[in-house]
């Protein structure tokens, strides 16, 4: 794998204004009170209330490039990074500009979308941009409403979910520093792409489609057994290759960043990767599963709270539906 000489300039997040509980999830599933708890180990994640994707996205880009000590202008490209998107056409990404009051700017806006890992994948596409000269700062927005897609009737993933957004300013990193994006790897196994989807907003599932679209095909449906049953399989080759190829080993990392899916989704990596206890950054119990979100949410807490300072090196990786392996490592 290539070096690619990049930094993470700034980061920053926003959760919006209505926190949920475990005990309001509890009353609102139908459920014993402490079974949303001990089911998710979820004790709060945040719903919208009014606010859309977008002008979630700005309140955390604009945290980002505060961060950064950097303005809008000083940025070319935004790229949102999302699993939902605020509406069909056009991307996200648009709306983030609009809601960021750059609507004139022309700054280039686009979507990279790779469900729970779009900030992974936008994270490595535009670094290779940056290392090829065609972009220089480049401002990456994961903004996602989970909470209006929820199907209540499945409980263990409705209880699972929040809303939120994060962002990071992408620059090249400067002479003698030693941030970089080591490598990175995405897989995909298309034969789990039935097990977590939403499969109307398409062409497929449309009133003018091949199939017309149901209600119910608005929904998230997941099925998380078949899911921990193939990321068990796979991770840990995946894991390996990837560490093999940057020269890594787990004890190397300062810090392991991964999808916020499950309590069980993070166990089952711990596991089998042999992550250690103080190497996780676990943000599950006050942020839920936050989708593309989850993953620049877990960066800011730990550059915020100094698990992380320069210099570390860290990974980050996860699942997500297709079904996809990702994982990225980073010298921040």
């Amino acid at each position: 794998m290539t070096l690619r000489k990049v930094k993470i300039c700034g980061t920053g997040e926003y959760l919006p204004g209505r926190p949920v509980t475990d005990i309001e999830m509890d009353d609102r599933l139908g459920v014993a009170r402490g079974w949303t708890r001990k089911t998710t180990d979820v004790a709060v994640r945040y719903f919208a209330d009014g606010e859309t994707a977008s002008e979630m996205g700005a309140k955390a880009a604009y945290a980002a490039l505060d961060d950064a000590g950097l303005r809008f202008s000083d940025v070319d490209c935004l790229v949102c990074a999302s699993g939902t998107r605020e509406q069909a056409l056009p991307c996200t990404a648009v709306y983030i500009q609009q809601a960021m009051g750059q609507e004139r700017s022309g700054v280039p806006a686009f979507d990279v979308d790779a469900t729970c890992l779009s900030f992974l994948n936008a994270l490595d596409v535009m670094s290779c941009m940056i290392a090829a000269g065609r972009y220089r700062r480049v401002l990456i927005v994961s903004t996602e409403i989970a909470s209006l897609g929820l199907d209540w009737r499945h409980k263990e993933s409705a209880a699972l979910f929040g809303d939120g957004a994060a962002a990071v300013v992408l620059a090249p990193a400067e002479e003698g520093e030693r941030s970089a994006i080591v490598g990175a790897s995405l897989r995909t196994y298309a034969d789990g792409a039935a097990f977590s989807e939403i499969r109307a907003g398409g062409s497929r599932r449309h009133p003018r489609g091949p199939q017309p679209a149901e209600p119910d095909d608005y929904l998230f449906r997941m099925d998380g057994p078949a899911i921990f049953k193939m990321a068990a399989r796979l991770l840990p080759d995946f894991a390996d290759d990837l560490l093999r190829a940057t020269g890594s080993r787990m004890s190397d990392f300062k810090a392991v960043v991964p999808h916020q899916g499950s309590a069980m989704a993070v166990r089952l990596l711990r596991k089998k990767l042999g992550i250690a206890e103080s190497q996780l950054v676990y943000i599950t119990p006050d942020h839920g599963n936050t989708i593309a979100a989850s993953i620049p949410m877990g960066l800011h807490e730990a550059i915020r709270s100094g698990r992380i300072v320069r210099g570390d090196r860290v990974l980050m990786i996860g699942t997500a539906a297709g079904l996809t392996l990702g994982g990225l490592v980073l010298d921040y």
